[in-house]
């Protein structure tokens, strides 16, 4: 029996038990074993996985009405911002990123892919996108005016007031469905775009479109003028729902529905 008032030295909490193996000479040599502590340090580092997260998924974006890209980049979290979500919509944007229209589905989280042109499709420019057909130009005429002066009673365009000579250019990518002389429209163009509306370009001083001929958005199609039935030179500009006189809708309205204000 120990002394009174002695205590046994606690076990070590390091090693739970021992074995006894012989050794040289007979001699018995005592081996720990090692505990769960010892165990876990003993883990080899090569047992540790390093997991990889795969790229997010890209997914698809319908622009709504008062969209930017800047807003749908800082929305949607885009790396890059909004040069990187244009660089990455080109196609599908066109050439002027501050023209996004509503229902434009742009691809975020990496590149999109080039259109595939399929063989049997007509043969129209494709791609999206809306612009003025004149820059820096102020309002005459608003749609609707009524007057006497016009056989339908009423204005059945808008008129852009510029010089002669100032370049008219397609609202959007189309199709040329007729070019040239047409009465008290003078010199004049008609596209059909993709949405099956049609915009009309009158009293044309110079076409350089020919019908048949496929346009892209922004595209030159001829100059101002005064030809027709005017008292000064200017654009008359319709949006019709068919390429003949009397389908006109409101080009305003129009053009603000595709993010173009007048």
């Amino acid at each position: 029996m120990p002394a009174k008032g002695k205590h046994r030295r606690p076990k070590s909490q390091g090693f739970a038990r021992t074995i006894v193996v012989a050794g040289v000479g007979g001699a018995a040599l005592a081996l720990p074993l090692l505990g769960a502590t010892g165990a876990h340090a003993a883990t080899p580092a090569a047992a540790h996985s390093v997991v990889k997260t795969a790229p997010a998924a890209a997914k698809t974006y319908a622009v709504k009405g008062g969209d930017t890209l800047s807003k749908i980049a800082a929305a949607q979290n885009v790396s890059g911002g909004w040069k990187k979500l244009y660089s990455d919509n080109r196609s599908a944007v066109g050439d002027n990123p501050s023209l996004i229209h509503p229902g434009l589905k742009l691809t975020i989280g990496q590149k999109a892919a080039a259109p595939v042109t399929q063989a049997s499709a007509p043969k129209a420019a494709t791609g999206a996108g809306y612009t003025l057909p004149v820059q820096s130009a102020s309002i005459g005429t608003a749609y609707k005016t009524a007057g006497s002066m016009w056989s339908s009673g009423y204005h059945t365009g808008v008129d852009f007031v510029v010089p002669t000579g100032t370049p008219i250019k397609a609202i959007a990518a189309g199709t040329v469905v007729s070019a040239g002389l047409d009465g008290a429209y003078g010199n004049e163009v008609v596209i059909q775009h993709a949405d099956g509306k049609y915009s009309q370009y009158a009293h044309m001083s110079s076409l350089s479109v020919s019908s048949g001929q496929a346009v892209t958005v922004g595209q030159q199609l001829g100059l101002s003028g005064a030809t027709g039935n005017v008292t000064g030179p200017h654009l008359h500009f319709e949006i019709r729902t068919t390429p003949n006189y009397g389908s006109d809708v409101d080009p305003a309205a129009y053009l603000r529905a595709h993010g173009v204000s007048l």
